[in-house]
């Protein structure tokens, strides 16, 4: 099942999805369970809200009802955006670092978050901001010290997302400002909806790739992760409690435009295009923020 969030003339809903080559369909889930939250978060916070959503989409798949409106990020405002550093050998190679022990973790703003055909913005401060696409792992049940075989039945699902980076913030100032050249509003364009996790045989095994301007500088799979999201889910819920609707960026492969001769860096007027198969085609332009 896929799930999105959209903003109608009568609010914030969600809404199942149709996706026939990249020409999306939406159908309320309203219309056939009244009840149900108008928020995807809200969805997972109930205990069978994800089967609920299930059977309204079956049937306003049915009757064909339809509604219209304008694509926001699957989940507008998670509670946590936990990102991991440095998650695929090959990425590593390419950097010249070593392969880290353990996952290397930071975390973004919710107000970072935006959706597809959403512009990114690039403050006026920053000038070497870089591209990442990311496997975004959604948390959709509440867990805590979580073994690595239990954490399946903790994913609610999966979608694309782009953990943009300003990278003289992030490692060019005395001492590195990770959160600051991570955070800035509209530095984390995920979408265009959710797949719920049923639906990814192995979310450990697909291709992925960014395309800036019509040419391909990412193009890897996940198979290539140091540390699978089991083991990341694992970890990281040693330290805190995951939520529903929390979501994880589980890290980028290489090709990314600091690690190229000469870099290669996002300007306005830029289109940036996020693909992982199954997961749809996140797509972003790039404007200056002043």
């Amino acid at each position: 099942m896929k799930l999105a969030t959209l903003q109608t003339e009568q609010g914030t809903t969600v809404v199942s999805v149709v996706d026939q080559e990249n020409e999306l369909t939406f159908f309320d889930l309203r219309a056939f369970d009244e009840s149900l939250p108008r928020s995807l978060k809200g969805i997972l916070s109930l205990e069978n809200g994800l089967e609920r959503a299930r059977q309204a989409a079956a049937q306003a798949q049915e009757a064909d009802q339809q509604i219209t409106g304008t694509l926001l990020a699957p989940i507008p405002q998670p509670g946590k955006v936990l990102c991991i550093g440095l998650n695929y050998r090959d990425h590593a190679e390419e950097t010249g670092m070593p392969f880290p022990d353990e996952p290397v973790c930071f975390s973004k703003f919710s107000s970072a978050v935006t959706g597809p055909e959403h512009p990114i913005r690039i403050p006026a401060i920053a000038k070497e901001v870089d591209y990442e696409a990311e496997l975004v792992a959604v948390i959709g049940k509440t867990c805590r010290n979580v073994s690595q075989a239990d954490a399946p039945q903790y994913i609610a699902g999966y979608m694309n997302g782009h953990d943009v980076s300003a990278r003289d913030w992030q490692i060019g100032r005395p001492g590195g400002q990770w959160l600051l050249g991570k955070t800035a509003d509209t530095f984390a364009p995920t979408g265009p909806y959710l797949v719920t996790a049923d639906e990814i045989d192995d979310a450990n095994n697909l291709p992925i790739k960014l395309t800036l301007n019509g040419e391909v500088l990412q193009n890897s799979n996940t198979d290539n992760f140091i540390f699978t999201i089991e083991e990341v889910i694992q970890f990281v819920s040693q330290f805190m409690t995951l939520e529903p609707g929390d979501i994880i960026f589980t890290g980028t492969p290489p090709g990314v435009g600091m690690a190229r001769k000469p870099p290669i860096y996002l300007k306005p007027g830029d289109q940036a295009i996020v693909e992982i198969q199954g997961l749809g085609v996140l797509q972003n332009s790039v404007e200056m923020w002043n």
